[in-house]
């Protein structure tokens, strides 16, 4: 596009360019080849203004590419969603029919291959027009209009609004800044390349821009395809997009229409019985109307909503490419960007079916569901989902913007406490410590004064803390594995006890575990001057053994996705590449991982949790046929929040259930229409694990999990068989009793 700092014209030139130009009109088409004015005795003055017409015109004038659509991919290449300022898509020469482009000649320019940038009879009349106070307009070659609209284009992708308004003013000066820049462009661009960046740029309806966009919407097909008929109607709706738009004034698009026919016809451009027979088609037999190519944002991405606003919040904060987030914003929707991303299609089909048929977005429980799915070794995260919609309603309370899978600062909350999730990393410490599972430990509720807490990097936060068993699970000693089974309380706050807690956190915070306002928070505090190094990312209260902290369910997932690949924990990723329009890679991404976790200790860890997910344990309902699986139950104080977090060799997810905007206890809940006393994490997220992992990996090879090379699960002295019995039975895990003043 031409640069802005060129378009301006100052007022004292007007006048002399207007008479170099009425000479170089009067002259004809020889001087717009760029030939010097003959020297005529006694015209010296004008030959001079002639002469001096180019003499601040650019010789490069700049062009950058118009605004067009960027699109967000699948991983099998499948569109989610585009997103645009301009619903634009840019084609070549050769992708746009030829009848369109004598279309365009006919109505707009006739005289366009025969020129050098002004028509110098449309420039006489406009001039003639304008002096006499009558017009300020009219005269524009297709040159000339392609170069306002370029201009326009400029100043919308600068935000430059003087620049607008200088292309857009109904000023002589303004036309004589076009025809100066017109008769620059055609020395350095062929017609073919003008009138093809004019039909790319120019406005074709009310929200349509470009003859690609243009064809797709109204007849939903390509511009190398268009009839005469066609042609001749989107031709015609330039001069006036909103006037002549066929889908809100039929009428006056058909007689626009017939007006390009006939000059079509007039020019030699079409036959007589094509001018009959493209005459007599009616407009509605033309139209063939998609919606589908004007669909912008996330929005558009159906049940992968909110997997495509964490891909775009992902994007704008990766300082990989662009010059800032302002700048990566604006390529966004004017770039003409492609984004291929990590989603599976297939396993965010069975995420989604999964949760909204156990509890449909418009449940009258009010109770929400999420899930993230990532895969181990990888980090990819290939499903998200939630039973919510996406978009925002104010007399609609299913839906919500905030995706809650996700933290804060990628369009998310403030995350969920973990319940008996959290257990995992108190286990992991266990072992990292030399212990086993099969060892005993006082099982029993209390109260343990905070002098016997160490938190080595946090002592502030050591409290007296009380805890309790719930339904008569616990109690005296017990094993560490029947303890995790069982999702005891007790017992894993006495093995906490023995521990320095910042080490429990540690695990979870290396594995990927993340609050869901930690990094909001921690911004936050580098606004007001914080040092950044200060702020922890935890609290460290003994309650956070029973998962009083809140976090996010894509968190847990990259957690057990870690575990999952025996201990390399892996950045979670939504998109592997970017690219700009001509194909050029602006980014690409790797799997950024590392081994933040001992194999074996990954193993061993592996190898308890795989007894949760057996009869008679609380992850009873998590079982996936054929499959070797482990994970965790958890539930929050008075059933506030309920999880399962687990895995297979392959495979990941973290399912929470809740009430999204507040600590509300799911007691006596009907859901889906059935009654329910109590609501926790054995419950419908250990069944929708399930579900999910059934239709996720169906097909899938079955692959195993490596045992750890240390028995940790039974002792020497018993079979694996006799270990993993249990004697009770109780569908409900455990959960964090919290004292008032943890905080």
């Amino acid at each position: 596009m031409p640069k802005s700092q060129q378009s301006g014209l100052p007022a004292h030139k007007i006048v002399t360019y207007l008479v170099a130009l009425l000479a170089v009109c009067a002259m004809g088409a020889a001087i717009l080849t760029g030939l010097a004015l003959p020297v005529v005795a006694g015209a010296g003055t004008v030959v001079n203004a002639g002469t001096n017409v180019f003499e601040d015109v650019p010789s490069d004038l700049g062009f950058t590419e118009p605004s067009q659509q960027s699109v967000i991919l699948a991983a099998d290449g499948t569109e989610i969603a585009r997103f645009y300022a301009e619903n634009r898509i840019v084609v070549a020469s050769d992708q746009i029919a030829d009848i369109m482009k004598k279309a365009m000649v006919a109505i707009e320019d006739r005289r366009f291959y025969e020129h050098h940038g002004i028509d110098v009879q449309g420039l006489l009349r406009a001039v003639i027009g304008n002096a006499s106070g009558t017009s300020t307009a009219g005269g524009s070659s297709i040159t000339q209009q392609y170069v306002k609209n370029a201009l326009i284009e400029e100043g919308r992708i600068t935000d430059n609004d003087e620049l607008i308004d200088q292309a857009t003013e109904r000023t002589l000066g303004r036309k004589i800044n076009e025809a100066r820049y017109a008769i620059s462009l055609e020395r350095t661009m062929t017609k073919d390349e003008i009138l093809t960046g004019y039909l790319n740029l120019v406005q074709f309806g009310p929200s349509v821009y470009g003859v690609e966009a243009a064809s797709l919407h109204y007849f939903s097909k390509h511009a190398s395809d268009l009839t005469v008929a066609q042609a001749a109607m989107l031709a015609g709706i330039t001069q006036s997009p909103a006037k002549w738009d066929p889908v809100s004034h039929p009428d006056n698009a058909l007689y626009r229409r017939n007006v390009v026919l006939g000059e079509m016809y007039s020019l030699g451009y079409i036959t007589k019985d094509q001018y009959d027979e493209a005459k007599n088609t009616p407009i509605d037999d033309m139209l063939n109307v998609s919606d589908s190519t004007v669909a912008n944002g996330c929005a558009a991405a159906g049940i992968s909503a909110y997997f495509c606003d964490y891909v775009v919040n992902a994007v704008l904060n990766d300082d990989s490419w662009g010059k800032d987030k302002a700048d990566r914003t604006t390529q966004l929707y004017r770039g003409g960007l492609v984004i291929h991303t990590t989603l599976d299609l297939t396993k965010q089909q069975a995420a989604y079916d999964t949760l909204t048929s156990n509890i449909p977005i418009d449940d009258p429980s009010g109770i929400s569901t999420a899930m993230s799915s990532v895969e181990p070794g990888t980090g990819h995260i290939l499903a998200m989902a939630q039973n919510t919609n996406y978009g925002s309603s104010s007399d609609d309370s299913t839906y919500t913007q905030v995706n809650l899978n996700v933290s804060q600062d990628m369009g998310g909350g403030i995350g969920f406490q973990s319940g008996s999730t959290f257990k995992i990393f108190t286990l992991i410490e266990w072992l990292k410590q030399g212990h086993t599972a099969y060892e005993y430990v006082d099982s029993d509720a209390g109260t343990i004064p905070a002098s016997d807490f160490t938190i080595s990097c946090s002592p502030q936060s050591a409290d007296d803390y009380t805890f309790q068993n719930l339904e008569g699970a616990g109690g005296g000693q017990m094993t560490v594995l029947k303890s995790t089974e069982k999702s005891v309380n007790g017992s894993f706050v006495h093995m906490a006890e023995q521990m320095d807690l910042c080490n429990i956190a540690n695990n979870a915070l290396s594995l990927g575990v993340q609050r869901g306002d930690w990094q909001a928070k921690t911004e936050k505090a580098v606004a007001n001057g914080t040092d950044a190094d200060t702020y922890v990312p935890w609290d460290y209260y003994p309650s956070m053994i029973l998962g009083a902290n809140n976090v996010t369910p894509l968190s847990m997932a990259v957690a057990t996705a870690s575990l999952a690949a025996e201990g390399k924990a892996c950045e979670p990723m939504a998109y592997t590449s970017i690219e700009d329009a001509d194909g050029n890679v602006l980014t690409e991404k790797e799997p950024s991982c590392r081994q933040v976790l001992d194999t074996e200790v990954a193993r061993e860890t592996t190898a308890v949790l795989e007894n949760v997910v057996q009869s008679g344990a609380t992850g009873a309902s998590a079982v996936v046929d054929g499959r070797e699986v482990a994970g965790k139950t958890g539930t929050a104080n008075d059933d506030t929040d309920a999880w399962f977090v687990g895995y297979t060799p392959q495979l990941s997810a973290a399912i929470w259930q809740g009430h999204r905007d507040t600590q509300q206890s799911m007691f006596d809940s009907t859901i889906n229409g059935t009654f329910y006393t109590e609501v926790y994490g054995g419950l419908f997220p250990a069944k929708m694990f399930s579900e999910y992992m059934t239709k996720a990996l169906d097909g899938e090879p079955i692959e195993t999990f490596t045992s750890p090379s240390r028995n940790v699960t039974t002792t020497p002295y018993q079979s694996s068989s006799t270990s993993s019995t249990t004697t009770t039975t109780t569908d409900q895990d455990d959960t964090a009793a919290q004292s008032s003043d943890n905080g």
